[in-house]
């Protein structure tokens, strides 16, 4: 996906604004620039400092297109490593395709999607993960996904990742280090030391994995499920968070036959609440739908907010608790409509409930009323708290689909390693499987040579323009 030359492209947003950035990357980005631009000091490009601004006025063939700042950066100190010029001029949409147009016609070539950050990968300015965070950090619609981006791009994640790598690498250099020698019964690793490394580098990268869990859902968003029998308030609770009338609501059981979506971010981090239908057995063909996506959106979230009213028997609502659950699920069991009630938060009905719930570590317990905003405060910060306890145990996240796999893989391999030790497996053998696991971490930061396809799916991704 890589041209050769000089490469052009608007990196602002496209229409009117106040302003627009053009920018150049390539061997003949200043030259190009030069013949263009003229400074206003009346200074020759040659006696400018690079890595400064300046304003000069943008002509062609004579005519004054617009008067631009204009900052250049020589390679390799630039952000791709090649010669840069980045052109600030008026945001007038005419105004950049005139320039755009006059550099093309000089032989400059249309940027790609992603390409400016793609040859700043291949000229060793960031590696494959950091390039990623570069993509996180544009999509970033939130402060705790712009924290595990920038966490990310300044390289937090690939030293972790390089660390693991080298460890690994030594560990294969002493299993071939005895084959070179294995006439001679020569012993160059302690077994117990053996295996100990390999579980302390099991429990790292198996750490690194489970991250994942906090890393994507703050990266996409947490899907937050409203479920409960018909009329147990989930329109309510959805318009009472975000203040608004995002649903109908009526004392007609079955009003909610369709998903309702949107998103709160609370504390910094998105939370993509669903208003779902209400569970119970119905005719009502459309209703029935209604009550089967209801179910089928549980099974994809991460938090359950199951309402119920304290008038349902005990047997009901237990019985359909325990149809929900899930693996990944935490459970918030909220008695709703608490203001009807002369007694308030029944905390017994609430606790039997509760015990019903396979792991009780996910799940917790509430009473709110919809009427009452001061009632929900501790629900927004019991949502906080269990998102941000799947990331405690790591130092380091991983928020990248791409990432997981590879760790995935390299767990699998690894794991193979630690048997075949235990079963004193021939090390040729043990040697190739940590080859495996080698790769796979590897192919996180691109150590390794990384595949073309991988590169134009990563960076195809990406805005053209970066």
């Amino acid at each position: 996906m890589l041209s050769e030359g000089t490469i052009i492209a608007l990196s602002t947003p496209q229409g009117s604004g106040a302003i627009g950035v053009i920018r150049l990357s390539g061997s003949t980005a200043i030259e190009k620039a030069a013949h263009f631009i003229l400074p206003k000091s009346k200074k020759e490009w040659s006696e400018i400092q690079p890595n400064t601004a300046f304003l000069g006025d943008f002509c062609n063939d004579g005519q004054l297109i617009d008067e631009v700042l204009v900052a250049f950066f020589k390679g390799p100190n630039s952000y791709t490593g090649e010669d840069v010029v980045e052109i600030s001029c008026h945001g007038s949409p005419y105004i950049q395709q005139k320039i755009i147009t006059s550099f093309l016609d000089e032989g400059i070539l249309p940027a790609q999607a992603g390409e400016f950050t793609l040859r700043a990968y291949l000229n060793k300015k960031m590696d494959l993960s950091q390039a990623e965070a570069v993509a996180d950090i544009i999509a970033s619609e939130n402060e705790a996904a712009h924290a595990l981006a920038i966490q990310q791009m300044r390289g937090g994640f690939s030293k972790n990742m390089e660390q693991l790598r080298q460890q690994l690498i030594q560990f294969k250099a002493l299993i071939e280090l005895e084959l070179d020698f294995s006439e001679e019964e020569v012993n160059f690793a302690n077994k117990d030391q053996l295996r100990e490394l390999l579980q302390t580098l099991h429990k790292e990268i198996r750490t690194l994995k489970q991250s994942f869990a906090y890393g994507n859902v703050i990266k996409t968003g947490v899907p937050v499920a409203i479920a409960g029998k018909p009329n147990a308030g989930k329109s309510s609770l959805l318009n009472a968070l975000f203040k608004e009338e995002k649903a109908i609501v009526s004392s007609i059981p079955g009003t909610t036959r369709d998903i309702i979506e949107d998103t709160l971010i609370i504390q910094g981090i998105s939370f993509r609440f669903i208003d779902t239908a209400g569970l119970r057995e119905t005719k009502d063909v459309v209703e029935a739908m209604g009550v089967k996506k209801a179910k089928d959106k549980i099974t994809q979230a991460t938090i359950l907010l199951y309402l119920y009213e304290k008038t349902t028997a005990f047997e009901t609502l237990s019985k359909e608790i325990k149809t929900l659950q899930h693996e990944n699920l935490n459970m918030v069991l909220i008695e709703n409509k608490i203001d009807q009630n002369t007694e308030g938060f029944d905390s017994v009905f609430n606790q039997k409930l509760l015990n019903t719930v396979h792991d009780s570590s996910k799940a917790f317990g509430m009473g709110i009323s919809t009427l009452q905003e001061e009632s929900l405060e501790p629900l927004k910060k019991n949502l906080v708290e269990t998102i941000q306890a799947l990331g405690n145990n790591a130092s380091v996240i991983v928020n990248n689909t791409r990432h997981f796999h590879a760790l995935t893989l390299a767990l699998e391999a690894l794991e193979l390693v630690m048997e075949g030790l235990e079963n004193d497996i021939p090390g040729d053998l043990l040697s190739i499987e940590l080859k495996e696991a080698i790769f796979h971490i590897g192919s996180i930061t691109g150590t390794i040579d990384a595949d073309e396809d991988i590169l134009g799916t990563i960076f195809g991704q990406f805005c053209i323009g970066k």
